[in-house]
């Protein structure tokens, strides 16, 4: 009973970790942050974590680096560790923490589109898993267009009792802005290019620890130079007020730290599909503190554009588990592509 639970509960536990991530970024950047000074902290914490952690649990095990492998994980850290938190926390920036997350559950469409692009994967439409991912896309693409350009009536919620100060004083300011949507999306279309890249890589170097962690000190040293480039002052670069130092600590620590090994071994129990189906209790999360914490109001073009968003969602994933073969070896693959 207990080891059926404990994956569930492992699970949920992540959803809140990266909601809180939403939500202590979203008032760190309120507060006057450079989204990309975050980003580099974010990476910078997270490193502290892994590197470590990756050193000594494949200590001695680790295969000899190439140049061709060297150039993958090169490629996979700017897509995947720098362009795609950089675009994701740009956007946050000028769109709302719920916004935000039901655009990120476009990540499987977009994935199934540049995997059948560039042949990695055939489209299948005359199957009906490959019918129900093309289905499942065209509703995802059709709840991102309604989310960011569809406002709506405002839901009538009773507001929260709960007053910050820095989210009073930007209460409303990102409402209307086609920036940060544009961003986030971005943003899942260079986590997508970073999984193709990744997946082609196979198992010319098997060591998973130590790949994350040499992408990782990649993606930091790129995130820093972006850092750099955006706000050269060094006075902005502080962690004070003390809501900056938190969100970049907790991004980097819970959520790129704690919040990845625990998602690994539920990939490793259950299987990659038993991890995405809870994508939309993020948002589900997500709405409920920004309401709770920024005073984030509800209307009706973000509740249809995240209903139709999530029913793409689970549509896709639905077709991708027709598609699963019974060999263990093919189930192995599947669930490589699928992870993320």
């Amino acid at each position: 009973m207990m080891q059926d639970l404990l994956p569930v509960l492992l699970m949920v536990l992540v959803q809140f970790e990266y909601a809180g991530m939403n939500i202590f970024s979203k008032l760190a950047m309120d507060s006057g942050m450079n989204p990309y000074i975050h980003v580099a902290y974010r990476q910078i914490f997270a490193s502290l974590v892994i590197v470590p952690w990756a050193y000594f649990i494949e200590r001695g095990r680790r295969p000899p680096m190439t140049l061709p492998i060297f150039i993958q994980i090169f490629v996979c850290s700017f897509f995947g560790l720098a362009l795609n938190p950089i675009t994701y926390f740009v956007g946050l920036k000028y769109t709302t923490p719920t916004i935000g997350c039901a655009l990120s559950n476009l990540l499987p469409g977009i994935t199934f589109v540049i995997a059948v692009a560039v042949r990695q994967e055939s489209a299948k439409l005359k199957t009906l898993g490959g019918q129900a991912k093309l289905i499942g896309t065209l509703l995802g693409v059709g709840g991102a267009i309604v989310l960011a350009l569809y406002h709506g009536p405002l839901i009538p919620i009773r507001g929260s009792k709960i007053h910050l100060k820095i989210a009073a004083d930007h209460a409303g300011h990102t409402h209307g802005n086609l920036l940060g949507p544009f961003l986030v999306i971005v943003s899942a279309l260079t986590w997508s290019i970073w999984f193709i890249i990744q997946a082609r890589m196979g198992d010319k170097y098997p060591a998973p620890q130590s790949i994350s962690a040499m992408m990782l000190l990649m993606g930091t040293v790129q995130c820093c130079l972006f850092g750099v480039i955006m706000e050269p002052h060094l006075s902005e670069w502080s962690l004070f007020p003390v809501i900056r130092a938190l969100a970049s600590v907790y991004a980097g620590v819970a959520c790129s730290g704690i919040g990845v090994c625990m998602m690994s071994w539920c990939i490793n129990r259950k299987g990659a599909l038993f991890v995405s189906v809870f994508s939309p209790l993020l948002l589900v999360i997500v709405a409920a503190l920004s309401w709770a914490f920024l005073r984030e109001k509800l209307y009706l073009g973000t509740v249809l554009g995240s209903v139709l968003i999530v029913i793409g969602l689970y549509t896709v994933l639905w077709g991708k588990s027709q598609e699963i073969q019974p060999q263990p070896e093919l189930q192995d693959a599947k669930e490589d592509i699928e992870m993320h």
